[in-house]
């Protein structure tokens, strides 16, 4: 039983819609210990009602931003999160704050180009979880801090 229905998700083909738009600035700064930090107000909307089927729990959704470093390749900040408990609740528009804070461990972050993505997991009642992501370009910090 548990493999049927693991093995029925793979026929869904699923759609899902994000956006990101970042409305506010509303600090930029240098921390007394060097890291850059940012706040920021965000509108997120998205449409994951396609990610549910009959074998879906709940989905877990994050945005986070994602950067390049000298140091690393990949520099990922979640900035918020939630848990999606039904497909009734999986059509959102979210006006808010960064829920964590997106610091820089050093001084990275002026006129830095980034991506906000949208990355979910799925978890099913059987079987195994899925992940994936809708990656959002065109983002840069401001140069000077504020």
């Amino acid at each position: 039983m548990c493999f049927a229905a693991s093995f029925s998700d793979h026929f869904n083909s699923p759609s899902p819609t994000a956006s990101v738009k970042i409305l506010n600035i509303n600090w930029f700064q240098k921390e007394a210990n060097g890291n850059d930090e940012v706040s920021m107000t965000l509108n997120i909307s998205a449409d994951l009602s396609s990610l549910f089927t009959w074998n879906t729990k709940q989905v877990f959704v994050f945005v986070a931003a994602e950067y390049e470093t000298p140091q690393n390749a990949l520099n990922q900040v979640s900035l918020w999160d939630g848990i999606i408990p039904s497909k009734e609740h999986a059509k959102f528009l979210i006006h808010t704050t960064n829920k964590y804070r997106f610091i820089d461990q050093g001084s990275n972050l002026k006129g830095k180009d980034f991506n906000l993505t949208m990355h979910w997991h799925i978890m099913p009642k059987t079987g195994k979880m899925f992940a994936d992501k809708i990656v959002m370009t065109g983002y840069r910090l401001p140069e000077q801090y504020r």
